[in-house]
């Protein structure tokens, strides 16, 4: 009898020891990192969230998509501009059951949806460029390194101020665009500190939109009164609205992501570009090459050559070497 009860005992502390570990087991299996192996010629799209034509985000992400499409790759390169938040999981399931190898979500506002819908398509790959989180064995990011970049422009921000007080406009607060904000209100705040400005102030406003030109205008105006005489803009369209009102009240403009210069000569003094063609070709060469990983997050930045300050004759030379030097 008591032997009967031992072995009963064993049996059930056995089956719990079982049940552990295969709740173990599934929990690495939801979560391990798995590499991305491409199909031999993958069909890949790239999803914009707006117009190729806003001369920032989107207009740099399309010159990347055709820069890479005229490449000697084994790749089907599409694209599908102008996708409004509200659709992005139809579109992104549209594709993923046409068959699509690799879907491209260009921007941190595509991560939530990715990451609820990828687990449904487990032979579709996802990568959101400008991402700071991957959930899936099938998702990975790619994110420039912005901040890497407000710090260049941060540098002529700060010596081109002669007020002291300079402008910060975004589109929509994220981890990722505070990252590159902060670091560029530190240099500014530095620089204008080292050159014994008086009262350096860094003003600060969300538009919380990509697209309002007019309320970006109205965000410049109100800056400018206040003395700002230098904006750094990450806007989207409402950067053209805050780049109209600088020219009109003489107020100088740092462009960046894309090159502004021209939008507004002598208002625009810089622009730090991306290169968004070397941005994608390092995405389709890694992936081609099977060097990604599901939930991995991977940056690029200035080792990669990404950053391209572009210079006009509002930016005195030193400062323009001074940029060139922390490039190196």
């Amino acid at each position: 009898m008591e032997d009967t009860r031992k072995k009963k005992k064993i049996k059930a502390e056995t089956g719990i020891i079982v049940a552990v570990l295969l709740i173990i087991v599934a929990v690495i299996e939801g979560t391990t990192y798995r590499k991305i192996i491409p199909a031999n010629q993958p069909k890949v799209v790239v999803i914009l969230p707006g117009d190729t034509n806003d001369q920032s985000w989107n207009t740099g992400n399309y010159e990347g998509i055709l820069a890479n499409q005229n490449k000697d790759k084994k790749i089907d390169l599409e694209y599908q501009s102008n996708v409004e938040e509200k659709d992005f999981e139809a579109v992104i399931r549209r594709y993923a059951e046409d068959n699509y190898n690799l879907i491209i979500l260009a921007g941190s506002q595509f991560e939530e949806v990715v990451s609820s819908v990828s687990g449904d398509y487990p032979k579709v790959d996802f990568c959101i460029l400008n991402g700071r989180s991957a959930s899936g064995k099938n998702t990975f990011s790619v994110y420039p390194k912005e901040e890497e970049a407000s710090h260049l422009a941060g540098i002529i921000g700060g010596n081109l101020t002669k007020t002291g007080i300079l402008g910060i406009i975004a589109g929509y607060p994220n981890e990722a665009m505070e990252t590159l904000l902060d670091q560029y209100e530190k240099d500014v705040r530095q620089l204008a500190a080292d050159r014994k400005l008086p009262n350096a102030t860094v003003l600060r406003a969300y538009a919380n939109s990509w697209e309002d030109e007019e309320l970006g205008k109205e965000i410049a105006n109100q800056m400018i009164g206040k003395g700002a005489d230098v904006l750094f803009i990450y806007a989207n369209k409402v950067g053209n609205g805050c780049i109209e009102a600088a020219k009109e009240n003489g107020v100088k403009v740092i462009g960046f992501s894309e090159n502004q210069n021209d939008l507004a000569p002598g208002t625009v003094a810089a622009s730090i570009k991306f290169d968004f063609g070397k941005i994608y070709s390092w995405i389709l060469d890694h992936y081609m090459d099977g060097k990604l990983n599901g939930n991995e997050v991977y940056g690029v930045g200035i080792e990669e050559e990404i950053f391209i300050p572009i210079f006009t004759d509002e930016v005195p030379k030193e400062v323009q070497q001074t940029v060139e030097n922390n490039m190196k």
